[in-house]
């Protein structure tokens, strides 16, 4: 039986060695495949141009944004200071989404341009309609309501911090670890935006059935990164 571990190191640190070389193989691998790098160029492109659409959609909602109206649950909840859960905690679920994303350099492509069409679709919905955002909210002090109303102004329709979540739950679907997270996270941000009455109760539910929709649609427009996500580079991706 041949010995895997070194003879200084301990085993902890010498099998992390060996993890980290087998990343960077991975990575010398792919940027080597012009087709690889063009596509990850391309998906970087269009996910700067769907945010900035996005920040556009945004002001045009916020200057046109008119009254608010009655919500099943809103109007019979009140509101809970939970401006920390909803800023902070989507930072951390990024970050953790982010590592699980470097640790394979192929899921690049398609996951970035899933996350740039569905910015893209969600900028056209909230430039079609502009109700005002409901009127009881919780003033907080703590540095996590600047965040919040810096990026959540009239863009209601539909909760971005429920729908990019699942959209990631359906991109790794079959990374069983990775899919409960984000589904438990989509959840657990779609109830903190309503008990924060950040978003409407339609904002929420809509979430999950278009984010499903944007999710097929990816997968039909970006068929290729779809099949580099799964299998890695094959002759059915080149």
């Amino acid at each position: 039986m041949v010995n895997c571990t070194h003879p200084i190191l301990p085993a902890d640190i010498w099998y992390t060695m060996i993890y980290m070389q087998t990343i960077v193989q991975k990575y010398r691998r792919y940027f080597r495949e012009k087709i690889f790098v063009r596509s990850l160029v391309l998906a970087f492109l269009f996910l700067v141009a769907s945010l900035m659409i996005s920040f556009y959609a945004n002001v045009y909602a916020i200057e046109h944004a008119s009254n608010a109206v009655a919500d099943i649950f809103l109007s019979n909840v009140r509101a809970f200071d939970v401006d920390g859960l909803f800023a902070y905690g989507g930072v951390i679920f990024w970050i953790i989404i982010i590592f699980f994303g470097l640790i394979e350099p192929r899921r690049f492509p398609f996951a970035l341009k899933s996350i740039a069409l569905f910015v893209l679709i969600r900028s056209i919905f909230i430039s079609l309609t502009h109700i005002g955002p409901f009127p009881v909210q919780i003033i907080s002090e703590d540095p996590s309501y600047i965040i919040r109303k810096a990026v959540l102004g009239a863009d209601l329709f539909f909760s971005g911090h429920t729908g990019l979540p699942f959209l990631m739950a359906l991109v790794f679907w079959k990374t069983f670890p990775i899919r409960v997270f984000c589904i438990v996270s989509a959840i657990f941000f779609g109830a903190v935006a309503l008990l924060g009455h950040f978003h409407y109760s339609i904002d929420v539910l809509a979430a999950f059935f278009i984010t499903y929709t944007i999710f097929h649609l990816a997968s039909i427009f970006f068929k290729k990164d779809h099949i580099l996500f799964d299998r890695g580079v094959s002759e059915e991706w080149h």
